[in-house]
């Protein structure tokens, strides 16, 4: 790995660019997402590494892949021109959660739900909020989800769903309400809300068991996790359940990933959790992917190099992330091929 000079450098072949954006409202418990966009000098391509801190570098290796993957060029040709895609509401108050949806323009809302150290009654004024400004957007032409990120019991969740449901005028779905896939599939058969599974894919040794115990309706699959399209695509004709490609709170550069795997399945019939960049105050693609009547356009990024140089991370936390990026390479690169 060589050293870097500013925001970019290189490691391998690759350029390398650190970035750091803030957030207009606290998600997943940042103010702050920070990450890398890689360039491929032969393709000319943009692929993004953006692992949470948290994560070990056995856990970022798939992201690197999906990151190599999308610089490489290697994406599967698309079956649609655009991508159907809700807007994501925080765990916020319900004045600003109507805003939020507002702006969004989207016919579907997801809604953070289950928020640590927030009472039982903030979920439900927050979806009244959302419902409402949906209806004043789109009339009764709209849908509601909430995502739980596993934060209940099933106890809990048979009490709180009920309560949601009728808060949001009828969800759509919930997406991973308890942590267990066997605590998936209880709530599914106890209750009529629909069950969509995230971490029990993506966090899981084994995908399938979400399928061969009938634990969700509904697949979340998330592309850099997964490790990139390709494996996307495998997980999605195997799991036989229908697909909503969401993000992980990636910039431009990681979402237009998310969307090249969503323009290229075979069905698509829920909108995709891929309009995240409306949390960035910024954001370093020439045309941020952001939704226009509901839709993301299918694209590959275009890097404005001058707003790389702006958003460049802090020197130490430059230095973090290719270091970090270095492990994680090595990693990869001694595991071989996927």
């Amino acid at each position: 790995m060589s050293g870097l000079d500013g925001p970019g450098g290189t490691v391998g072949t690759a350029e390398v660019h650190v970035w750091s954006v803030p957030l207009r409202s606290r998600f997943r418990g940042l103010t702050v997402r920070e990450g890398v966009l890689l360039r491929d000098p032969a393709t000319g391509g943009w692929g993004e590494w953006s692992p949470f801190a948290e994560y070990s570098d056995e856990v970022a290796a798939p992201w690197l892949r999906c990151a190599r993957e999308a610089a490489s060029g290697a994406w599967p040709a698309p079956v649609r021109d655009g991508v159907p895609v809700n807007v994501t509401v925080p765990a916020v108050g319900p004045e600003e959660a109507h805003a939020i949806v507002l702006r969004g323009g989207c016919r579907t809302a997801k809604v953070k739900v289950a928020e640590r150290g927030q009472a039982e009654g903030e979920d439900e004024a927050r979806l009244e909020a959302v419902r409402d400004a949906l209806a004043s957007l789109h009339g009764t032409d709209a849908r509601v989800r909430v995502d739980v990120n596993g934060g209940w019991d099933v106890d809990t969740a048979l009490r709180r769903l009920p309560l949601l449901d009728r808060a949001a005028g009828g969800l759509e779905y919930v997406e991973q309400p308890c942590a267990s896939v066997e605590e998936l599939a209880e709530v599914r058969r106890r209750q009529g809300v629909p069950v969509a599974a995230d971490e029990s894919i993506r966090r899981a040794a084994d995908p399938y068991r979400v399928r061969d115990l009938e634990a969700a309706d509904v697949a979340v699959l998330k592309v850099q996790p997964l490790g990139g399209v390709a494996a996307c695509l495998r997980i999605a004709e195997d799991i036989g359940l229908p697909v909503v490609v969401s993000s992980a709170l990636e910039s431009s550069v990681g979402i237009a990933a998310g969307v090249a795997l969503a323009a290229a399945l075979p069905e698509l019939p829920h909108a995709c959790g891929l309009a995240t960049v409306q949390l960035f105050t910024a954001d370093p693609a020439v045309t941020p992917a952001l939704p226009v009547d509901g839709l993301l356009p299918v694209a590959r990024p275009d890097v404005d190099v001058d707003a790389l140089a702006r958003l460049a991370a802090p020197a130490d936390r430059t230095a973090w992330w290719t270091q970090r990026l270095a492990r994680t390479a090595a990693l990869l690169d001694h595991e071989g091929p996927a």
